[in-house]
This record gives C-alpha cells, structure tokens and sequence, in this order.
C-alpha cells in the first residue's frame, strides 16, 4: 500500500522511516557509489529532508520500506535549482504549479510492480493539490524505467553520454499517462484515490482530474 507522510510526520512510522533511509543508503552510496551522506545509523539523509517534504511511500506487509520518492514545492529550495542550473541553460524552475521529486528509491527486494506503484500515487498528488508537472534530475539508468512504467519525462536538458549522463525531465500526469501507468503497476487508479484521500481527506481540489 502507498502511504503520504509529511516529514515531520515520519516518526509516527518508525520502522517505515528507518528502512526508507536505509533503503536510500543502500541504493545511493553502496550500489549506484554517489557522494551522499550517510550517517552512524546507516541512513541517507540530505538538507532536503530537513524541509519537511511530503513523501509517497510503498508500504510492504510487514510495514518496511519497499520504495518511495520525496516531493517539494519548487518555491523553496530544490535540487533542480541549487545543483543543477547547468542542464537547463542557468533557467531556474520556480512555480506553484510544479514541484520537484527526487530520491526515487527501490527497496532491494522491490516488487515489479513498485516503482509504477509510485508514479500512479505521484500522479494522484499532482490531481489532488491541483499541480501541473513535476521536475526531476534523473540517470541514464532511469530511462528503462520510466519507459517501462509508460511515465517518461519531456526532458529539458542534458550533460553526458551512456551511463554517465544525467538530465532534467518535466512530467505531466493525464489520464492516458494514468491508465497506462495504472496498468504497469497492476492497479486500479481508484486504489490509488483512495490511498490519497485517506492521507488528505475529500476537501482536496481536483481541478486537474476533471
């Protein structure tokens, strides 16, 4: 199951918020062997999750991480902005209207199914709080993965070539993106609703999903 838990709000799940970090210490530093912090507890952790951001999380059954993504309003700090200005021409991207995600992380026993699991709730904050597109810096390796979960981003700008380059990518989320994804992750969008109208309730504008 997805859960949406503010960051201030992940204590409330400790074992969920423990494998998350450590998931992220595992795939960041130890496999992928990017300059990230990790701390004595065995947790990845940055400035960002300092600013309370929301994150979409895959629960598994036994209530550890199975995967997750951490979503910030681009009107505040972000990646995109403070590190990465020289893949979109020194253009930064701030607006209401869109916001970033980053630390797309997979438990090492993920599921098939998860990471599009993710985007189909990704996509249901976008619809939910009104939102146009998210924006991202993502690897070479992500592109498989989006492509396989039929949620690939309208890319931005770029720097390098095989598995060294990195880019900025803007998505959008309609509902032929929806159903395509839905489908990949073997769920019924009304699941993943449902899932977001427990974390917010019914009050939520849908102006997008209309």
């Amino acid at each position: 199951m997805i859960r949406f838990i503010y960051g201030d709000q992940l204590n409330i799940f400790p074992k969920l918020q423990r494998s998350m970090h450590e998931d992220r210490a595992w795939q960041f530093k130890t496999r992928l062997g990017w300059d990230v912090s990790v701390d004595d507890n065995g947790w990845e952790r940055d400035e960002y999750d300092a600013l309370n951001p929301l994150y979409v999380i895959w629960e598994k059954p036994d209530g550890a991480h199975g995967g997750s993504m951490r979503l910030l309003p681009t009107t505040g700090p972000t990646m995109v902005n403070d590190h990465f200005t020289h893949l979109t021409d020194g253009v930064e991207i701030k607006s209401p209207m869109i916001w970033e995600c980053t630390r797309f992380c997979l438990a090492p026993d993920a599921s098939p199914n998860t990471a599009a699991a993710l985007m189909l709730a990704g996509g249901e904050v976008l619809q939910g709080f009104g939102l146009m597109s998210y924006v991202g810096v993502f690897d070479a390796r992500m592109v498989r993965i989006y492509g396989r979960i039929g949620a690939s981003p309208d890319v931005l700008g770029s720097q390098g070539k095989g598995r060294e380059k990195i880019a900025v990518g803007l998505w959008e989320f309609d509902k032929t993106v929806q159903l395509r994804v839905a489908r990949a992750a073997g769920l019924s969008p009304n699941i993943a609703r449902r899932w977001f109208d427990r974390a917010f309730g019914h009050a939520i504008s849908r102006d997008v999903a209309a």
